[in-house]
C-alpha cells in the first residue's frame, strides 16, 4: 500500500467504512483522516460520495423486493436466489 498516501488511504477507509456500514470503523478513521490533513470538507465530500455509491445497491434491492412482491410467481432464477437466502430455518446459505 506504498503507492496511495496515507491522506488517500483514509479516504479509502472511510468510503469503505460507511458502505460495510462499520460504526467503529467510521468513528476510528474520520479523526485518522483530520490527523492526515484532510479538511472537514474533504472528508465531508468523501462521505456523500461514499453514501451515494451505497445507495445504488440499496436501491437496486428495494426494486427486487418491490418486484418479487408484484410478481409472487417466482420463476426458476428466483427460486435459485431464493436458496441462497440466510433464512434461518435453512442449514447451508452462501449469503450473508
Amino acid at each position: 500500500m506504498e503507492q496511495l498516501s496515507h491522506r488517500e488511504r483514509e479516504l479509502v477507509a472511510i468510503g469503505a467504512a460507511l458502505g460495510s456500514n462499520c460504526i467503529p470503523c467510521i468513528e476510528l478513521h474520520i479523526p485518522a483522516a483530520r490527523q492526515a490533513g484532510l479538511t472537514d470538507t474533504q472528508i465531508r465530500e468523501a462521505i456523500e460520495l461514499a453514501d451515494k455509491v451505497r445507495q445504488v445497491p440499496a436501491r437496486n434491492a428495494l426494486a427486487a423486493g418491490s418486484k418479487a412482491f408484484e410478481n409472487p410467481q417466482p420463476n426458476a432464477a428466483g427460486q435459485a436466489n431464493a436458496a441462497q437466502c440466510a433464512d434461518p430455518c435453512r442449514r447451508s446459505s452462501s449469503c450473508c
